[in-house]
Order: structure tokens, then sequence, then C-alpha cells
């Protein structure tokens, strides 16, 4: 049985609106064309296809999606075809070598899939619609989409998108905050799978940096946070994933130290760390965006998120460390 939508403590944007989120899906076992034709049944709107394994659908009820293989030497982009004309310009003529090129890309696609994942980007929605995202991942399980649960091989991973209500550092630091606190009761609740464990994709945040943002006398400016977090996490590899919204807030202070061009600017939170769960019942994504609010609801109880963090930092300090995870779950109850 899908749980009920809770509300976060904070409704709506910097503007007034309420809340967007975007929820992306990773899945096996179906195939980007057939994913995005039930995504066309369920919410309409028009596919375009890029190539044969990343599709657009366009103009749906609640916005545009993506939907490809997860793999990007399997897609077109200008970085690729320059850096192919600069290899072999004088050698191969350009149209033979854009051929050559898409040819290379439709093979890697079908080499790859079955054994790495189809990804869907949904837009950003009001909140209260994620229950249509549900809707979308029962069709998917119906067609044969398996999830996290469905081998040992398979990493895969649901990213909710959360839009900030504020842009403050007092905000934004309260956010990171409350999640470090909480990251091993999620990690424990979620039962992060092993391979998702071992692979980088969601890294915990360096002790040290948690340290560090707890202390009761570290209150950054928002320039002074940002240049600390680059300095701990020059990486798209956490579990919160706090470079989208920097760039957002701060392109050039962020791209002097990230190159990566997977950076897309965006005023969310970028949460990678649950499971795609298709195979357990009683999954859901209404249940994972109910979870990510225990962290909103703790960033917005300042005294308890205050004493939460001495209890961590005093714990951190002990020779034998007491299971915070447990001690986490205590605190919430309260």
């Amino acid at each position: 049985m899908i749980e009920t939508l809770q509300s976060p403590p904070l409704e709506e944007n910097e503007s007034g609106q309420i809340r967007n989120v975007g929820v992306e899906l990773e899945f096996s076992s179906l195939s980007a064309l057939r994913s995005a034709e039930l995504i066309q049944k369920r919410f309409g709107g028009e596919i375009i296809s890029q190539d044969p394994h990343y599709f657009e659908i366009k103009d749906t009820s609640i916005g545009d999606f993506e939907c490809k293989l997860d793999v990007r030497y399997a897609h077109h982009s200008e970085d690729k075809e320059g850096t192919a004309k600069r290899l072999l310009g004088g050698l191969v003529k350009e149209e033979k070598l854009d051929d050559m090129l898409r040819r290379t890309e439709a093979f890697i696609g079908d080499l790859s899939e079955g054994w790495l994942p189809t990804e869907i980007v949904g837009p950003p929605i009001p909140y209260t619609k994620i229950p249509q995202m549900d809707e979308l991942v029962g069709d998917l399980i119906d067609e044969g989409a398996e999830g996290t649960e469905g081998s040992w091989a398979y990493a895969f991973g649901v990213q909710l998108n959360p839009e900030i209500s504020a842009s403050d550092a007092d905000y934004l630091l309260r956010h990171l905050q409350a999640y470090c606190l909480l990251s091993d009761w999620l990690r424990e609740t979620i039962s992060i799978d092993v391979t998702r464990r071992i692979l980088p994709f969601v890294d915990r945040f360096p002790v040290a940096y948690v340290k560090l943002i707890l202390q009761k006398d570290y209150q950054p400016s928002r320039e002074q946070l940002i240049d600390d977090y680059l300095e701990y996490n020059p990486t798209r590899n956490r579990e919160l994933d706090m470079l989208p919204l920097f760039r957002y807030l701060d392109e050039q202070r962020v791209m002097r130290q990230i190159t990566s061009s997977l950076v897309k600017a965006r005023p969310t939170f970028h949460y990678r760390l649950p499971n795609a769960s298709f195979n357990k019942p009683g999954w859901s994504v209404t249940g994972e965006w109910n979870r990510w609010l225990k962290v909103e609801k703790l960033a917005h109880a300042r005294d308890k998120l205050s004493d939460m963090a001495r209890a961590f930092l005093e714990n951190q300090n002990k020779l034998f460390h007491s299971n915070w995870a447990r001690m986490s779950a205590q605190w919430l109850e309260q």
C-alpha cells in the first residue's frame, strides 16, 4: 500500500509558488523506447527520437520528460563530435564521419541495453503530484521493469530534486547539517544496496567536513559555505549533491573548481541516496519523499538541530562511538 504524501514544513518557493520536485528513475529490462511509450500513454505528449536509445517526450500533461539508456557513449554530443573531427577530420569526410559516429553510438547502445539502466528524467512538478510518478512506476513494473533488487549487479537509484524555499546561507547550512545528522539513519532505513555502497555515486560526506559544519560557531556567508563545500566535496558523488544548487546560486565560484559538464545549474537539492526498489512490495517514490522530509523538518526545528549536532560531536569524540543511526531514530521520535 502506497504511503500518504506528506507536506514539507515550507511549501512555497522564493516566489511564493508551491515547490516543485524533479524525479529521476533508473531501472532495467525495459527499453528507452518502450518506457517513452508508457510515459506518453500515461501523460500524453509527443515522442521525439534523439537517437535509437534516447527519447524526449514533449508537452505531456505534467511537463517534458527524457528517457534514455544511461550510458553517455551511446548518445550524440557536441564535445564528442568535436573530438572526433580533431582526430579524424583530415582522414574522413565530414558526412561520413557523422554517419560513423551515429552508427558507433547506436552499436554501443545496443551492446549496453540489458545490463545498463534505462533512465527517466521527469519534469519539475508540484510536490503534490508525486503520486502521479508512482502511477508511472506501476506502469513500468507491469511491463517488466526491474529495480535495484532485481540483481546483485543493479546499482539503480531514484533521485529527488526538491526545489529550495530560500537561498540564504542560514537556510542552506541548516539543511546540510540536518542531512549529515540523518545520513546514518537514512542509509539504515533505506537499506542501501551493497553494490551502490561499493560504487562512488552516493558517497558519504567526509567526517572532517561534517564536523566543520556542525560546530556551533560555524556561521558562514553563502560564499564561504560554497567555498568550504567545494574544498571538501569537489565531486558530484555525494548522497546529497549540492553542486547543481551552488552552481545556480554562484556560477563562477563553482565552475572555477568544477569542470564537469554534467553539473547542471538548478534551484534544487539533489538527493541521490534512495534505491529504486521496484521489486520491493509497498515501495514508492512517495515513501522516499516522505523520508526526505525528515531532513527538512529537522532543518526547520532549530533547537533540536542544534542539540542533535552537539550530541553528534560528543559521540564522535568518544573512544568507542555509539550507534548514531539508532541515536538518530531516538531523536526523530522526540
